[in-house]
């Protein structure tokens, strides 16, 4: 954590994944950021994985950093303290990022009568109103058939979307919040998850290539699009990726299995130069069958020493397990990482933000709060309510405190 944005508060209604993450690089560059929930919990609270105890190891690493208010926003009483809250007056406050429908109480031009310059980041999933997740972004820009084979879509894990739009929010809160110290004005921001899926096929020429080249991306398995890269598996049947984007990796390929004689006369054949990415792409199949038995001709430990010595672009193929359990780059070696307390889970390796400022002093990782962890103080500092005041609140379950315990939940298998 690095404390360049201290000073500035910003107030998250979110679930899932883009919107808590964006609200997270926040926090984790100094900012404030309270995040609202219902009492017990939102919809996510408890989304897997989970620990033995029910806790979600989700929910507390999307939520490092943050400080943590609860109240039923079902009853009107709930709507309006987190109406104050979001418009709070203060020059650094005032600044609002959510995926929960902008209607209702939510609604900008409610929230903007309270104070005109608040700048509202609001997260949609398409720009029709529906709604979307990764997945069904995912497969609308087509991205499934590229996996694989080509045969039949392959969904990817890895929620791209959410991510990047996680970023979008943080860049687009900061962009907004200078325009406002120029000029005065705040703003209504609007962002769609499809919308962060089309234009990054847009940037990376996905489109163009099928506009202008009259041709979509076909699928090439393992193989890298435009260049010279696959997997290949050594002698004792680890697998290891090497890429030759540039001409230093691809020299270095053809040193480490003294192939040149035979990457010439296989150039000459096909009428093809290897100097250019494109032929090599063009011939993939002929270069990963030249570059197969190199590799299993050799064990892991053997090639590993090899690719280093070279200076190949490479990389191994390993489990997380193995990546949790045995990788020095996923460790507190690394300045990443820090071994931190998560109460009411115990001690785990946390990331802080990738971002390394040389000029201000790295600080350890903050863990997520406990849920209404901070209920009382944001209250009373943020509001100016009074104790009494807060006591009623509380009587009236308007709001509550931190969790003292979260029931076991039983164990289970996916889909029960």
């Amino acid at each position: 954590m690095q404390k360049l944005l201290s000073g500035l508060r910003v107030v998250e209604g979110s679930a899932f994944i883009a919107a808590p993450s964006g609200g997270m690089t926040l926090a984790q560059l100094g900012a404030d950021v309270i995040r609202f929930d219902q009492i017990g919990g939102g919809i996510d609270y408890r989304r897997w994985p989970i620990t033995e105890t029910g806790r979600s190891l989700y929910w507390h690493s999307l939520n490092k950093g943050k400080r943590s208010i609860a109240v039923d926003f079902k009853k009107p009483e709930g709507q309006e303290i987190l109406s104050q809250l979001i418009t709070a007056p203060g020059e650094t406050a005032g600044l609002f990022v959510s995926n929960f429908p902008a209607r209702g109480w939510l609604a900008d031009e409610k929230l903007r009568a309270r104070r005109r310059d608040l700048i509202y980041l609001n997260l949609a999933g398409d720009r029709h109103g529906g709604s979307a997740l990764d997945y069904t972004v995912n497969c609308k820009v087509g991205l499934p058939l590229l996996s694989g084979a080509g045969d039949e879509p392959i969904n990817n894990p890895f929620p791209a979307w959410d991510v990047i739009a996680g970023q979008h929010i943080a860049l687009g809160l900061l962009t907004a919040e200078r325009h406002r110290r120029l000029s005065g004005e705040g703003q209504f921001v609007k962002l769609t998850l499809a919308d962060v899926a089309l234009a990054t096929m847009g940037h990376l020429g996905y489109l163009a290539e099928a506009e202008v080249n009259g041709e979509g991306r076909q699928a090439v398995g393992n193989h890298i699009f435009g260049t010279f890269g696959h997997d290949f598996i050594c002698r004792d049947g680890e697998r290891v990726m090497i890429v030759g984007v540039s001409p230093n990796q691809w020299q270095a390929i053809i040193e480490l299995t003294r192939s040149k004689e035979q990457i010439d006369q296989l150039a000459s054949s096909l009428n093809l130069n290897f100097k250019k990415e494109g032929d090599r792409f063009e011939a993939r199949e002929q270069l990963r069958e030249l570059f197969k038995p190199w590799f299993l001709q050799h064990d892991f430990s053997q090639v590993k020493e090899a690719l280093d010595g070279a200076g190949v672009c490479w990389g191994p193929y390993q489990s997380i397990q193995q990546l949790v359990e045995n990788d020095i780059d996923c460790s507190e070696d690394n300045p990443l990482f820090d071994k931190v307390e998560q109460p009411g889970i115990g001690s785990y390796l946390m990331p802080s933000n990738p971002l390394d400022f040389t000029g201000v002093e790295r600080e350890s990782v903050r863990p997520a709060p406990l849920l209404g962890q901070h209920t009382d103080e944001i209250l009373a500092e943020s509001l100016g309510l009074s104790s009494a005041e807060i006591g009623q609140l509380h009587d009236n379950g308007i709001v509550a405190g931190a969790e003292d315990s979260l029931p076991s939940l039983p164990n289970r298998q996916p889909g029960e």
